[in-house]
């Protein structure tokens, strides 16, 4: 069984680049469906859910390359895809949902598996399918199946209100609404930096969508898309930085990270601050120090531009050494607190009340066997070893390599202890 074993450490110094995003490769992997043809991709990550993405699309009959040392992923769709979907994967990984916004536009029935994921609480797609049948689509959950049902031969732009700003459900939405008859109007979208990526991509290929980046998402349909010559750029992936920076808080000393928009994390650079890490741009990333226990914090999870979900576990667990005691609030998936049991068991003072962690902050941990039971989770035991004694060992290194490129060799580089 793979695990990793970290050790207390301390002074962080060096670079680290930071990867290509990955909530926005997979939906930019899914956006293909939309226009046969051959795409590439610069600065995609190295991660299992890559390549899981890819090997979904494959049997769907895409053919696709990824060029390990450029980090460039080629992708060809054919004219006709299959709807021979990959069960297993489909149902391992939330990302698949954003495969439904492109596949209603195929004018066909078909019935996709529900995602899967990680496992923190519940994430209802009702809100996903009600503005989707907006558009007069067809379709129904049923027997652990999403089924389209289509009796039209192409969708039909129409005005639609998410209920909540939700990241997937904007992502499906636009990708829906590219080839759809006429307007469609999304209000109260989300406007997160990777469905401005999204939505770049998906101009540069023909489409016809503005608005994007606000809550009012414009899409006017067009006939057909066609690739573009030009490799796309993913951006720089947020949840990365974050993670780095809060091993920082924990450990201190000083690093740079390279291949990030720093107002992409304005928010939790702000926290950040009042935490005491200094953070300040260089264009086109961030230099960061720490030089002493950081500070306790309130923190509350909210859509873009606030505090994402994201980062709250890597942020409980620099709450966790801080000094004095925090209340972090979950407002976007209840029940994302099953890291907390692992923290325990390395001695942090937690307690779950509601939505609400309240984390009592200490000196120092003590190093335990744990497990990482999503992506986010693995990165915050990590952290919280980089301050305990004896050794950690984290178990679940699996979850861990889904969102996170050579996270063990990027941490060894700026001194943390790891193997």
């Amino acid at each position: 069984m793979k695990i990793f074993e970290i050790n207390e450490s301390f002074g962080l110094k060096g670079s680290v680049k930071i990867q290509g995003a990955k909530n926005s490769i997979l939906k930019l992997m899914a956006a293909t469906l939309l226009c046969p043809g051959e795409h590439r991709f610069a600065n995609c990550p190295d991660i299992t859910d890559v390549f899981d993405m890819l090997k979904i699309l494959v049997d769907m009959g895409a053919e696709g390359k990824f060029r390990k040392e450029e980090k460039i992923l080629e992708l060809n769709i054919p004219e006709k895809i299959s709807f021979n979907f990959n069960s297993k994967l489909i149902e391992k990984m939330r990302a698949s949902i954003t495969l439904l916004g492109p596949l209603l536009s195929q004018g066909s029935n078909f019935a996709l598996p529900l995602p899967g994921g990680d496992n923190f609480g519940n994430r209802p797609i009702d809100f996903h399918i009600r503005c989707l049948n907006d558009l007069k689509a067809n379709i129904v959950v049923s027997s652990n199946k999403i089924i389209s049902e289509k009796n039209i031969s192409r969708l039909v732009g129409s005005r639609t209100v998410l209920e909540y700003p939700s990241h997937t459900a904007t992502d499906n939405l636009i990708m829906a609404s590219v080839l759809a008859e006429g307007k469609t109007v999304i209000e109260n979208a989300a406007h997160e930096p990777e469905i401005v990526d999204l939505c770049n991509f998906l101009n540069s290929l023909g489409a016809d969508i503005s608005g994007f980046g606000t809550s009012r998402v414009i899409i006017n349909g067009v006939d057909k898309l066609k690739p573009s010559n030009q490799i796309h750029q993913v951006i720089g992936d947020r949840v990365e930085a974050v993670t780095y920076l809060c091993a920082l808080g924990v450990c201190g000393g000083k690093i740079i990270l390279e291949n990030i928009d720093p107002t992409f994390i304005d928010t939790v650079i702000y926290k950040l601050k009042t935490v005491g890490l200094d953070i300040n741009s260089t264009g086109t990333g961030l230099v960061a120090s720490m030089g002493h226990r950081p500070k306790a914090a309130d923190i509350s999870t909210l859509p873009f531009p606030g505090i994402a979900t994201d980062y709250k576990p890597m942020l409980v667990a620099l709450m966790a050494v801080a000094d004095g005691t925090s209340i972090v609030t979950e407002n976007i998936f209840v029940g994302r607190f099953k890291y907390v049991e692992e923290l325990l068991k390395m001695n942090a003072d937690i307690s779950v009340e509601g939505h609400h962690v309240v984390v009592r902050g200490k000196d120092r941990l003590k190093g335990a066997d744990v497990t990482a039971h999503d992506i986010r989770a693995g990165a915050s035991l990590l952290i919280a070893g980089m301050k305990a004694s004896p050794t950690t060992q984290v178990f679940g290194v699996d979850h861990i390599n889904r969102g996170y490129e050579d996270i063990c060799g990027k941490m060894k580089s700026i001194g943390v202890d790891i193997a």
